[in-house]
Formats: C-alpha cells, sequence, structure tokens
C-alpha cells in the first residue's frame, strides 16, 4: 500500500507535474497488480468540496484531480472509493457534484480495466459490461 501525503504530493506537482504523481502509482501498481484506489476528497481544495471533514486550504483542483484518476487508465483496477464526501457541510451541493464526478471517472476506468481483462473490444456504453454478464 501506498499513500501519497499532502506535502510530498505538492513537491511532486511542483517539480514534475501531474505526470509525476501518475508515474509514481505506475511505479508502485505496475499494469499487471490488481490495483485498488482511494481518492479522499480532503486532498481537494474546499473552494470545490468545502462539504468535508478536514478541508485542505491549497489543495488540489478538480482538473488535476481527473488528470490523475484518468492517468491510471492503464491499470489493473479492480476497485475504487472516494471518501470523506460531507454534503451535510456544504450548502452550495458542490461537493456532491464534485463526489459525483470523480467516481464516474472511477467508473470508466473500471469499465476500461474490465474490457482488458477480459479482452472485450470497445461497444459502446454498455455493450461490454452485457457481454461480460451474458447468461445464453
Amino acid at each position: 500500500m501506498r499513500v501519497l501525503y499532502m506535502d510530498e504530493l505538492y513537491d511532486m506537482i511542483r517539480t514534475g507535474g501531474v505526470q509525476s504523481v501518475i508515474d509514481e502509482a505506475y511505479r508502485v501498481c505496475g499494469t499487471d497488480l490488481p490495483t485498488y484506489v482511494s481518492f479522499d476528497v480532503d486532498a481537494l481544495d474546499p473552494v470545490y468540496t468545502p462539504g468535508t471533514g478536514t478541508p485542505e486550504v491549497g489543495g488540489l483542483s478538480v482538473l488535476e484531480a481527473q488528470l490523475m484518476i484518468r492517468g491510471l487508465g492503464d491499470m489493473n483496477l479492480i476497485g475504487a472509493d472516494l471518501v470523506e464526501v460531507a454534503p451535510e457541510y456544504d450548502p452550495t451541493t458542490n461537493t456532491a457534484f464534485v463526489g459525483g464526478q470523480m467516481v464516474f471517472e472511477f467508473l470508466c476506468l473500471l469499465q476500461a480495466s474490465l474490457q482488458q481483462r477480459h479482452k472485450i473490444p470497445h461497444q459502446g456504453k454498455m455493450g461490454a459490461i452485457q457481454k461480460l454478464f451474458r447468461t445464453s
């Protein structure tokens, strides 16, 4: 297991950009090991996600987080989660919208990972999933 704390993440982004974070993920997990990713919404700046338990002023932008997640597309992703979303602390509902988008990003990666593992060609929105779970 590898945890990136904010001070290390800041240094990585400052010196090597978002790609350096993606490279570290591949260094640890490669493309073959089954990989589970957990993303803490506290890492995002509270201007985007004020509804969280521990806001991190100066945190990541939503775009930086999306680029990091999208950069994991060649991994053997078996699961993901998003933690610390607390909509009751956000009267603007931005946290819920951003949280939903992050989950969508992970779902897209999970589908792509399933397709790669089972050698299923891209078939539109649900074609690959339907083929994978077809009973007849």
